[in-house]
């Protein structure tokens, strides 16, 4: 192979290079978003059944809704019966890191059997 077929291909690899990264990054970033949110995701769950639990043994919702608030920063709570059933639900809006808004609200729902009342 003669050497000046070679020349012709310099620069190639930085030129594919600077091509692909940025969609390397984005496969990165939303990676990591998907992740966090999985993550507020099991917290606003284990919040929910807390707070259900706590409204199941008699609690008053406002010591439900410290509860939850401890667990998952930035909730809200609702409540709610079906039957012998008290639910929580807590929810709050996900942001990415850095605090942007996405426009998403996370949820999560639990009952207990409400024995407490």
């Amino acid at each position: 192979m003669p050497l000046h077929r070679f020349a012709q291909d310099r620069g190639s690899v930085a030129a594919e290079f600077a091509v692909t990264m940025p969609a390397v990054l984005l496969v990165l970033a939303l990676s990591v978003g998907a992740l966090g949110a999985a993550v507020h995701q099991v917290r606003l769950a284990d919040a929910a059944a807390d707070a259900a639990r706590a409204l199941g043994r008699g609690e008053p919702v406002s010591s439900a809704g410290a509860l939850s608030a401890q667990l998952a920063p930035g909730s809200t709570l609702t409540t709610s019966s079906e039957g012998d059933l008290v639910c929580a639900e807590v929810s709050r809006p996900w942001a990415l890191p850095g605090g942007r808004a996405t426009g998403i609200r996370l949820a999560a729902r639990a009952c207990a059997l409400g024995g407490g009342r």
